[in-house]
Formats: C-alpha cells, sequence, structure tokens
C-alpha cells in the first residue's frame, strides 16, 4: 500500500463490542499527512529538485532539527501520524510511521522493518513488557537504509527485516491495545487486538496479547485458545509460553503448565537477551559474581552487542578484576564505533 492514499479511505472503523461502540482509526488515518504537515514539508524540504540520497538527508534533519519539527522520543507515543506531528511526540513505531509517510511524499521507497529480538522492556504493574522493535527503511540507489530514532535505547540480536503495511499496522493497533489495557479500557483495548489480526493473522504477539485481555475480560477458554494459537505461529514465544503457563495453572493442569515453564526455561537458556536481564538483575542486587556468568552467557550467544561487554566490564570492575574489566570495555567501545545508523 504503497504512495498517497485516498480521502476515501480516511475513515474510522466503529467497532461493536459488548454493545458498546469503540473507534478504532483505519489504517490510511493512520498514516495520512495533515495539510499542514504536507504544506511545510514541500516548503522546507521538497523546494527545490535533489536525488533521492539528498532528500533522504533533508527529510532526516526536518524530523530533527529543533526549528523544524523537532520530534522527541517518548516511550509509550503510539501516536499516528497526525497525532505525532501535533505533539511532537512520538515512539519508535509513530516514528517510523512518520518517517514512512514522509519519505513516501517526497517520492522515496521507504517501508516498515522489523526486528523480532530486541530488549526494550518495562515493567508496570507487576506485567513485563517485552517488545518488538520498529523502524523505517528507505532503499537508495539499490542500497537499503534505516532511519531509526531508538537505535541507542534498544538492543537488538539481528538485523531488521522489511515488511508490509498491513504487518505495519498490526503492530500500531497492538501496540494501542497495550497502552488500552494500562489505561483500564478493557474494551477499546479488545478492539484494538483484534483490529491488529485483522491485518496480519499470523502476529503471534498480538495472539498472545488478545488472550491476556480475554483472560482480564473473565472468558478462560477463548484466552487458552489464543495463547495455543500464538504458539503454533511461534513455539518458541516467551510470552505466549508464560501465559499458557499460567492459564493452565489457573485451569488446574499443574502437569501442563509446568510442562511448558520447562520449555520456556529452554527457550531462554537459548535467549541472549533473557541472560542480559538476568545479568542486570544480579548486578543490581550486588551478586556480580551471577552477574558475570549471565554476560559471559549472553556474550557466548551474540557477541557483537557491545551493552554485554560493557554490563561484564562494570562487574569485572566491581570484583577487582581490571585487566580483563579494561578488556571488555575495549572490545565495547570497538563494537560501538562500528554501528551506523541514519
Amino acid at each position: 500500500m504503497n504512495g498517497r492514499m485516498g480521502r476515501s479511505w480516511l475513515a474510522i472503523l466503529l467497532i461493536v463490542w459488548a454493545g458498546s461502540v469503540v473507534a478504532v482509526p483505519a489504517p490510511a488515518q493512520i498514516l495520512a499527512l495533515p495539510g499542514a504537515l504536507r504544506d511545510d514539508f514541500h516548503a522546507r524540504v521538497l523546494d527545490v529538485e535533489h536525488g533521492e540520497a539528498q532528500r533522504l538527508q533533508r527529510l532526516v534533519d526536518y524530523l530533527f532539527a529543533p526549528e523544524l519539527l523537532g520530534m522527541q522520543y517518548q516511550p509509550d507515543a503510539t501516536y499516528t501520524v497526525a497525532e505525532a506531528y501535533a505533539t511532537r511526540r512520538a515512539n519508535c513505531l509513530s516514528f517510523t510511521l512518520l518517517t514512512i509517510a514522509l519519505a513516501r511524499e517526497a517520492g522515496l521507497d521507504a517501508y516498515g522493518q522489523e526486528i523480532a529480538e530486541t530488549l526494550a522492556w518495562r515493567k508496570v504493574d507487576q506485567t513485563i513488557y517485552r517488545s518488538n522493535h520498529v523502524n523505517a527503511g528507505v532503499t537508495v540507489r539499490r542500497k537499503r537504509l534505516t532511519v531509526d530514532v531508538a537505535w541507542d535505547e534498544v538492543i537488538a540480536t539481528e538485523p531488521p527485516r522489511a515488511i508490509d503495511d498491513a504487518r505495519l499496522f498490526a503492530h500500531y493497533y497492538n501496540n494501542r491495545a497495550v497502552d488500552l489495557m494500562q489505561a483500564g479500557q478493557l474494551e477499546a483495548a479488545l478492539a484494538h487486538a483484534e483490529a491488529s489480526l485483522a491485518q496480519d493473522a499470523d502476529f503471534a504477539t498480538s495472539w498472545s496479547n488478545l488472550g491476556v485481555l480475554r483472560r482480564h475480560a473473565g472468558d478462560d477458554a477463548r484466552a487458552r485458545g489464543d495463547f495455543e494459537h500464538a504458539l503454533m505461529l511461534d513455539p518458541a514465544h516467551p510470552g505466549a509460553l508464560s501465559n499458557l503457563a499460567m492459564q493452565r495453572r489457573r485451569d488446574g493442569d499443574s502437569a501442563g503448565a509446568d510442562a511448558l515453564l520447562r520449555q520456556l526455561e529452554s527457550v531462554q537458556s537459548r535467549d541472549p537477551l533473557h541472560q542480559f536481564m538476568l545479568a542486570l538483575d544480579a548486578e543490581q542486587a550486588g551478586d556480580f559474581e551471577r552477574a558475570a556468568t549471565h554476560y559471559r552467557r549472553a556474550i557466548k550467544l551474540h557477541e557483537g552487542e557491545h551493552s554485554f561487554h560493557f554490563g561484564l566490564a562494570r562487574v569485572y570492575l566491581h570484583l577487582g578484576r581490571d585487566r580483563a574489566a579494561a578488556r571488555e570495555l575495549e572490545r565495547a567501545r570497538a563494537l560501538s564505533e562500528d554501528t551506523e545508523r541514519l
């Protein structure tokens, strides 16, 4: 769904849920450029003819320069393009939407990119949120470039892969579902979760989150089915494994819950991001030997992440292993300098 979208699509989807109407923005409304933004972008960025590479650089400058858009990163700002423009705030998803909309307005080949295995987590009311990460890809002269507002906030173990607009919209609706659940708006959260799956029925994370929402709504049977469907799509999905184990425990199936938790433990033992989280927890608790063990495991699983080496350097300093700490600091510095992003 590339290019400018017609006015006929700029509608709000009205979903009837449990007798009430929930407003969910239509996909085209999510990416729509407000007239004022389009006019300003043309006047400041597209005022004279430039090559593709120059247009992209001017676009990036336009996004960040305080005297222009001056966009600021805000982790919980899951906004449409219009809302991001109005507030000058955006999380990684909304920043991606804004970048893609402007890049396409500039005639560039722009698309969403997804990194499935990332660490950008937060804990709210005893619930841990570990999210996928998205950013914007732009192809210029057959070279794929990445524009990422949160590149220094997210740890990733794999390169991004291009996704279509349907998957990008599925991310938007899923994020909004989580935000609305946190705000106590369960009906609206459920409507957005279902809108996410209407865009991409193979999105395991949305199935798992829909199950959580249905469990909150007291519908354990359908929640169980949602978790099972998520695992059918992705048998190693940590959230779905944990959620289904909890559900089976609630159902009185302790053996089934224990089997799932063993499977989850096996998945996490091979996950460098989980090992990193364990290392951070141990470090904060002052258990530096245990922290060093988990940092080393994370590095063995994924050697190229500078944050792992930097964390190991910190705990080595606490353990009095100065030479080892210096070695890890040097490795962390070298890896961080190798990172190139727009």
